[in-house]
């Protein structure tokens, strides 16, 4: 391990009003719905805790702004906005009802061999975790032996986690990110070392490398 690791807290943004009902990828105008404030709220206070956050970076969506604003104020410190934390390209499928997505028979593809499949006019998954993977690879880069935060969303949250796992892109599918939970991961000179996944309750405080 590097004399100074980074430590990079990887918060999903809360939940909206289509969260688990709508594929909204990248389209614009998709706010949190009241629960989600709520989410956002309580992952500020359990990220407070921490102590001393130096940045704080969200995708340029509204929902993960929305959701960052509140770590900003809790923390003080500004929120800015990195593109390459933006959520997956879902290309035509963007705002699909999830319920008929199911239905198609590419949803297999997806869930047991996404490293084979390209969103119509979109991402394809590899494109998707190079991209997410390399902007993290960068605020690490600007933020040596230091905490960060990075707001974003489930499948590249998932992605940087695989990744950092040493977990094949075609089993990603079996890490859960829910809404507003922590993943928290140290980079150093070595192998990245995974303190949390899916983190909703516990104290972060306690997050340290055995």
């Amino acid at each position: 391990m590097s004399a100074k690791p980074t430590l990079v807290l990887l918060v999903r943004h809360g939940t909206t009003p289509t969260t688990g009902k709508v594929l909204p990828g990248r389209a614009r105008g998709l706010h949190l719905a009241e629960s989600g404030k709520k989410q956002a709220a309580h992952a500020a206070e359990r990220i407070a805790e921490l102590g001393k956050v130096h940045a704080i970076y969200s995708s340029p969506l509204e929902r993960a702004r929305e959701t960052a604003a509140p770590i900003g104020r809790a923390l003080r410190v500004p929120v800015r906005i990195e593109r390459g934390l933006l959520e997956c390209d879902f290309g035509s499928w963007t705002g699909a009802k999830l319920s008929e997505l199911r239905k198609r028979t590419e949803w297999v593809t997806i869930q047991q061999a996404p490293s084979r499949f390209r969103f119509p006019g979109g991402e394809s998954f590899p494109e998707m975790q190079v991209r997410i993977t390399s902007g993290v690879d960068r605020l690490v880069a600007n933020h040596p032996g230091q905490t960060i935060v990075a707001v974003s969303h489930a499948d590249p949250i998932k992605a940087v986690a695989a990744q950092a796992l040493g977990t094949p892109l075609d089993l990603f599918q079996r890490i859960v990110v829910s809404p507003c939970s922590v993943t928290a991961i140290l980079y150093g000179s070595g192998a990245p070392v995974v303190l949390a996944v899916n983190s909703t309750g516990n104290d972060l405080g306690t997050l340290v490398p055995s």
